[in-house]
């Protein structure tokens, strides 16, 4: 199974957008080969508004463990308030109490205690789902807030997708990845064949941009680069096309500033299912074309840009 991660080094760049219309053309291949679908962004999941989902399946993430103090054999020496390094501790009417949001499951508090009255609960950090859409089965999930372990939940769900693979006899593995360069990123990025990092035209998006570039390039992915409302500041494209000569990215298409992606998104349904002419989905389509051959190995980067 082929696996995309769709990237950007900043939120509002049209990442979720792109990557549902991709799983819209990817499902286009064949009924029996529909693509796998990761939501990797669990701390804001919305890939599923523009799929047409149908949930089958939700179970609950444990996402590491909090002290609790057993208050019977607590004898109130406060060794534990001592050895927190994270002011979880709090003397409440005289008895010791932690804070389960400011906890961070160090365990320090539980070795130390002398009358052995902490202990360690798992504690519940999100949920994550299975869902049917009409262009594959996706896999996603909601990670609750104030609580860590991002990294872990999206690599959570990226193993479950992959174990569907024989199941679904899926060819490709669609992941929407979290934005930015943190936990989340590199879970996200893990297995991955490449990866199609979506910029635009701004001082933030070409910073983002080269940010994730470097952190992709740590982990030897090949990264492709699209650029979405490319036409609105001609300038800032072309300093992106120079930055990604720099470091040896290839551009795979522009996407033109179209509204008839906001009224997709308002329809819940991908730009290329919504209105396959107008110009972003043409745009998409190619980009579609030039990534599923580069991955497929069917001609060199260099060779599919001047098609």
């Amino acid at each position: 199974m082929t696996q995309l991660v769709v990237l950007s080094g900043k939120g509002g760049t049209g990442k979720t957008s792109l990557t549902a219309a991709l799983a819209h053309l990817a499902s286009l291949e064949g009924a029996d080969l529909r693509p796998v679908l990761v939501d990797a962004d669990v701390d804001a999941a919305n890939l599923e508004l523009l799929l047409e989902t149908h949930r089958v399946q939700a179970e609950d993430f444990q996402g590491g463990a909090v002290a609790l103090i057993d208050q019977d054999r607590c004898s109130t020496c406060g060794r534990c308030g001592e050895v927190c390094r994270f002011s979880a501790v709090d003397q409440v009417s005289g008895a010791y109490e932690i804070d389960p949001i400011a906890c961070d499951g160090c365990a320090a508090c539980l070795y130390e205690c002398p009358e052995g009255a902490i202990q360690m609960e798992d504690q519940q950090a999100g949920e994550w789902y299975i869902s049917d859409t009409n262009y594959g089965r996706l896999f996603h999930a909601h990670l609750f807030p104030a609580r860590e372990n991002s990294g872990k939940l999206v690599a959570h769900i990226k193993r479950r997708a992959q174990e569907s693979q024989e199941e679904l006899a899926a060819g490709w593995m669609i992941v929407d990845g979290p934005p930015g360069i943190g936990c989340p990123v590199i879970s996200a990025v893990s297995g991955a064949d490449a990866v199609l990092a979506v910029t635009e035209p701004s001082l933030s998006g070409i910073h983002d941009l080269e940010r994730l570039l470097r952190t992709v390039d740590y982990f030897d992915v090949p990264a492709y680069v699209t650029i979405n409302k490319a036409d609105i500041y001609p300038q800032g494209t072309d300093n992106i096309k120079d930055l990604c000569r720099e470091r040896g990215a290839v551009v795979l298409g522009e996407i033109p500033y179209d509204l008839d992606i906001p009224r997709a998104m308002a329809a819940g349904l991908p730009v290329t299912a919504f209105q396959p002419e107008s110009q972003a989905a043409r745009a998409v389509m190619e980009i579609w074309k030039r990534i599923s051959q580069l991955i497929g190995g069917e001609g060199t980067a260099r060779e599919l840009i001047e098609l």
